[in-house]
């Protein structure tokens, strides 16, 4: 069977007639819409003891994360960045013991405001989704892009390692022969000219160059429970 095609551009919701509040009762149906999971709300329309109030607070309860969620229409505007941040900030300090992402839905999420969002992720775990909308004879597609996730960042070679050990802590507990392997990877940064840096640590080991670090090789865990078997080292990329 051939495929029609058929061609469609994406339209604003308000222009067809739809608002806020019905696009609420979408995510409020199905909560996966978000590209968050299957997330359980904790509350719509939420009320905080100070401020205002949340468009939702998800809950994953497996992993004990609170989403504050902020929905809007149109382009995203710096009132509900604030207003996002605020809502997570009293919810973090309501529930210290678990987890909290301050996540902000927008129809336009424009290159300027993504940079702030960006830098605002160093200190606050922030998730910014777009909002895509398709209509396709009498129906509507909607289409959620996450376009910022919580900043994971790789610590620095030069940064304090919490548990520092020498090459000595490692020949005696793993396989001569995957402390071979990785010296044979260093030996290579040599003959092309880099001058490498590893670290050894207890339960990696780093390796990098002056400024950076590129690689870090990791023990399997067959091994760390004692079977003899050969060490499974990894490349965890770079930068």
């Amino acid at each position: 069977m051939s495929l029609e095609l058929k061609k469609v551009a994406p339209v604003r919701l308000r222009s067809v007639g739809l608002d806020e509040k019905w696009l609420q009762e979408q995510i409020n149906k199905d909560t996966s819409l978000l590209g968050l999971g299957q997330l359980e709300i904790a509350g719509k329309e939420y009320s905080q003891p100070v401020g205002g109030r949340i468009d939702f607070l998800m809950r994953d309860a497996e992993a004990d994360t609170y989403y504050e969620v902020e929905v809007m229409l149109g382009a995203l505007d710096e009132s509900h960045i604030i207003r996002t941040i605020e809502y997570w900030d009293v919810e973090r300090q309501r529930r210290p013991q678990a987890e909290h992402r301050a996540v902000i839905v927008a129809e336009q999420i424009t290159a300027r405001f993504f940079n702030v969002l960006r830098l605002l992720n160093r200190a606050v775990p922030m998730i910014a989704i777009q909002l895509g909308a398709f209509q396709i004879d009498n129906s509507v597609v909607l289409q959620f892009i996450k376009v910022l996730d919580v900043l994971e960042e790789i610590g620095d070679l030069d940064s304090e390692p919490v548990e520092q050990v020498d090459r000595g802590y490692w020949e005696k507990r793993w396989n001569p022969a995957s402390l071979a392997l990785m010296d044979k990877v260093v030996s290579s940064l040599h003959t092309d000219g880099i001058e490498p840096r590893v670290i050894y640590n207890r339960y990696h080991i780093a390796l990098g160059t002056t400024g950076y670090q590129f690689c870090w090789f990791h023990p399997s865990r067959v091994l760390m429970k004692g079977l003899n078997h050969e060490l499974a080292w990894s490349d965890d990329g770079g930068r």
